[in-house]
């Protein structure tokens, strides 16, 4: 199973891994770490790189962070660029987390990484818009034989 590892600022992390085990019950190789105001970017590196090295069992490490450019983003990319078997999706949200823990067993890192991209994608909507397609009257379809 790929492992995977949740982090972002504050209770990011922490936030998800409530919200995964409500939706998806508890999770075995699967690591959050929030990066929190007392911490330096080195603990956090330090601590990303333990939780990555817990939750490996051979297939590999997903990095799940908040923020594209942030420092758990860019301290899981110090790691994805030493270390084989590692990948790393920045602007995660909570469709891709969660999916993340269902879809992990039996599909490979790259697939896995490809698969959370689309959910993460297709799950955000302007509920506007999605609730005046659906106020919107169906069209009258008329037969040309009066049927």
């Amino acid at each position: 199973m790929i492992g995977i590892v949740v982090s972002g600022h504050i209770n990011f992390a922490s936030g998800m891994q409530s919200a995964v085990k409500a939706i998806a019950g508890e999770q075995e190789q699967m690591a959050f770490i929030d990066f929190v105001e007392s911490m330096s970017t080195e603990q956090l590196e330090a601590d990303l790189r333990q939780a990555a090295q817990d939750v490996d069992s051979g297939e590999g490490v997903l990095f799940l962070t908040d923020i594209p450019g942030g420092s758990p983003c860019n301290r899981a990319l110090a790691i994805l660029m030493d270390q084989s078997n590692v990948e790393l999706i920045g602007g995660a949200n909570l469709p891709m987390i969660a999916n993340a823990a269902f879809e992990r067993e039996d599909v490979t890192l790259p697939v896995l990484v490809e698969l959370l991209l689309e959910i993460g994608t297709s799950c955000m909507q302007d509920m506007r818009k999605e609730v005046e397609a659906l106020m919107q009257p169906e069209p009258v379809v008329e037969c040309e034989d009066g049927l």
